[in-house]
């Protein structure tokens, strides 16, 4: 393990911490450097708050001194998506619609962050409201892959990704609808974890589509992704979808996974995830890691979901009509930008919403609020968004019977590495595709998580490998994914990042 900070895993940095080897005011200030050093070419971040963030520090530092960590990770430097709220730091979404809003409160699993006593350092930037597969339709740029910064870093949390994938944080929050913290993870070679549906709290964060939404970790190893998950999940009151039980012991979970032990695991392998229209690359590495599990003791069999080819289609309706409805806040009339339509003297409320809504929605949530309110409307509500929810209910059922015959699922997590900036931009169904194989576990409520499978052959670039849980069973995920990433460790003398080629990661901190 390197000695830069910066490059040291959140674990290893908090037993620094706990050994009093180094300090979190160190460690922030290391991270700060770096987002100096990196951010111009990376652009990971839409605010950094280093002020707030070295006083965090000092804080914690003032904790461990005493004695009293607030927790494990207590210390630890994290970045936040720009889509849940920090009271006091600005919370655009990646719109210009909330340019300058700062909200008066934070969202639950920033609250338990500063509970916990990690310093946050920043917001990372993101597609609008979370719409997209590149973070690509940020109203403040897009955000650079570390790996080929001509290349995209996933959407929508390709902010987060990026941070962690860049070295500029340890950890990250982001948020997955329908892929968007494991299809990021997947081409910049980190690791993402979409838990159970409600097993983190949702309030706070500013809601897409309410039935898809959850919070999850982003991180470089299994471990940091289990240590980040602990400190955030558990019900909320506040949030009438969390679940009122405990989250399962998912640190525990990996330390039997990392002993290489998977002996009476079944691994089923998703027949309709796989084939005609994945990189080769990428299939290729999906297969030598199924191979790994399977010299680990795991015995690995094929399922068929049928229902899951239908899961785009019907994503792409729900989804939608439920962005639709939440966008409809945004009026003009009680906070973000209030735009007068020019020529107009004494314009009516409707003008000022319509200029307002045309000035500060992006084209790719203007098409989706199109076309949501589109299928919710009158005469048209059963034929779309209500047949969309029946194959919603078919995928939940080819997930049930899959999980008699297997305990986990897994796929590759992209059918792609990433592609390059702006080759998509102009097809948004084959920006929508990027989604295929993460979209399903969103639509049924289970767990994902996606960790590098290695480089694909053609570009030299990350490819993801996922592994889905029944829900509530997130333990599952981290067990498979601790063991699976030791192995590969092992074959790779290393972590996977030790081999990105850009931004002079060996010579900054």
């Amino acid at each position: 393990m390197s000695d830069t900070p910066t490059r040291r895993s959140a674990a290893d940095l908090a037993a620094d911490l706990a050994s009093g080897a180094t300090t979190s005011v160190a460690l922030t200030r290391a991270h700060l450097d770096r987002v100096d050093a990196v951010e111009g070419a990376v652009h990971a971040f839409l605010h950094v708050d280093a002020e707030g963030a070295l006083a965090q520090a000092a804080a914690s530092d003032e904790r461990r001194a005493a004695g009293r960590p607030a927790s494990a990770l207590d210390g630890v430097p994290v970045a936040v998506k720009d889509v849940l709220a920090t009271q006091g730091l600005p919370t655009t979404c990646g719109s210009k619609i909330l340019e300058g809003w700062i909200p008066p409160y934070d969202a639950t699993v920033v609250a338990r962050l500063k509970a916990g006593g990690l310093p946050i350092l920043g917001k990372t930037n993101m597609d609008e409201f979370a719409m997209g597969s590149s973070t690509e339709h940020s109203a403040y740029g897009p955000t650079h892959n570390p790996w080929d910064l001509d290349r995209i870093p996933g959407g929508s949390g390709g902010g987060s990704a990026a941070a962690v994938a860049a070295f500029e944080a340890p950890l990250a929050l982001g948020t997955d609808t329908g892929g968007s913290i494991r299809q990021p993870g997947a081409v910049t070679g980190t690791v993402g974890m979409k838990p159970t549906y409600g097993g983190v709290s949702r309030y706070g964060l500013v809601a897409m589509a309410n039935s898809l939404d959850q919070v999850g970790p982003v991180t470089r190893t299994v471990r940091d992704a289990a240590l980040l998950h602990q400190l955030i999940a558990g019900h909320d009151p506040r949030d009438s979808t969390s679940v009122d039980q405990p989250a399962p012991d998912l640190l525990a979970a990996v330390e039997q996974g990392a002993t290489g032990d998977l002996a009476g695991l079944r691994v089923g392998v998703i027949r309709e995830l796989g084939g005609e229209g994945y990189q080769a690359g990428v299939l290729s590495r999906f297969t030598e890691a199924l191979e790994l599990l399977t010299q680990a003791g795991a015995e690995v069999v094929e399922v068929s979901c049928p229902s899951f080819v239908h899961a785009l289609a019907a994503y792409y309706l729900v989804m939608p009509c439920e962005a639709s409805s939440n966008l409809a806040k945004f009026d003009a009339m009680r906070y973000g930008l209030r735009v007068r339509p020019d020529g107009v003297d004494d314009p009516s409320a409707e003008e000022v919403m319509r200029a307002s809504r045309d000035a500060g929605f992006g084209d790719e949530v203007k098409r989706r609020i199109i076309l949501g309110t589109y299928a919710l409307s009158s005469g048209y509500y059963d034929a779309y968004y209500g047949q969309a929810q029946k194959v919603r209910t078919l995928i939940q059922r080819d997930f049930a019977a899959a999980f008699e015959t297997a305990d986990v699922l897994v796929s590759p997590t992209a059918p792609t590495t990433a592609f390059r900036l702006g080759e998509k931009l102009d097809d948004p169904l084959a920006m929508y595709l990027n989604d295929l194989a993460t979209i399903p576990a969103n639509l049924a409520g289970v767990p994902g998580l996606s960790l590098p499978s290695g480089l694909a052959d053609e570009d030299g670039l990350p490819a993801g490998f996922q592994v889905l849980a029944p829900a509530l069973a997130d333990d599952r995920c981290y067990r498979v994914g601790a063991a699976l990433e030791a192995a590969l460790e092992r074959q790779w003398g290393g972590s996977l990042l030790d081999r990105a080629p850009t931004l002079d990661l060996e010579g900054t901190r």
